[in-house]
């Protein structure tokens, strides 16, 4: 995770973004602190990576690469406004011991690689190209899955889709998503892949409540996301709810606020 401590909202990327709706620093430190300690609490190491000046969507750790075993896809980001990130995340992958592939397309990590035990899913359509996708599985060699986002409001699929059990263990890989997010041939991929999968419904989406991180047991997502949680619970998750409504403004929320170091 990166602290929030430039974090502010002074030019719009995304449709969340509105320069005009100035965001509440001292409340977004303190969400990010619960979100940190929340962590804790269910028994997660959470290590930090220093935030650079200049550079508020930092905190969105996530998109800073994709981090399999020790080797990790470097992230190379589509605006300029946020190009110093994918550096700064190599370097600190670098630094604690992880092979960094460096990247020649484009891509926002995290926010578009979603990494299952046997694959890993892919967004395309708004920041991370499909050249992306066959760098991304030759540099860390585990097949790629790719999905086409269509509405601008889910620009990234960590948005879209929550990876809920990754098929690490005994459980089959299990996920849940917004079916509006995405193309007609990729919501078709997606029900053949996962024909279990929770269905999000668009008012828990907009709340960013797929921005979700699981250990395969607790399901740490947005408090607003009220009908999911109760989807997870129904399905055997433990949902918990955490306020991060200040991140909300720039698009991003839980997931977006985590980088996953994946087995």
């Amino acid at each position: 995770m990166c602290t929030p401590s430039h974090f502010e909202v002074t030019y719009a990327i995304n449709p969340w973004m509105d320069v005009e709706n100035p965001v509440d620093t001292a409340r977004a430190r303190l969400q990010w602190e619960v979100l940190r300690q929340t962590y804790l609490s269910l028994g997660h190491r959470v290590d930090l990576i220093d935030p650079l000046p200049g550079q508020p969507d930092m905190v969105f750790a996530a998109n800073g690469g994709l981090v399999i075993g020790r080797r990790a896809y470097g992230a190379k980001f589509r605006f300029a406004e946020r190009a110093a990130e994918g550096g700064a995340y190599a370097s600190w992958l670098t630094e604690h011991g992880y092979e960094v592939v460096e990247p020649s397309r484009t891509n926002e990590g995290e926010g578009d690689f979603l990494a299952l035990g046997s694959m890993i899913l892919a967004g395309t359509g708004f920041r991370t190209s499909l050249e992306a996708h066959i760098e991304a599985a030759d540099a860390l060699d585990r097949p790629v899955v790719s999905l086409e986002l269509v509405d601008p409001r889910f620009y990234h699929l960590d948005v879209a889709i929550a990876v809920l059990d990754d098929g690490h263990g005994s459980a089959p890989a299990d996920i849940a998503y917004y079916p509006g997010a995405f193309s007609r041939h990729s919501q078709r991929t997606l029900r053949d892949l996962f024909p279990d999968a929770i269905l999000c419904s668009e008012a828990d989406a907009l709340v960013l409540g797929l921005n979700a991180v699981s250990d395969g047991r607790h399901v740490v997502l947005p408090s607003a996301a009220t009908a999911l949680a109760t989807d997870l619970r129904q399905r055997g998750y433990t949902p918990v709810p955490v306020d991060l409504g200040e991140f909300v403004k720039s698009g991003g929320s839980v997931k977006c606020c985590t980088m996953e170091l994946h087995r």
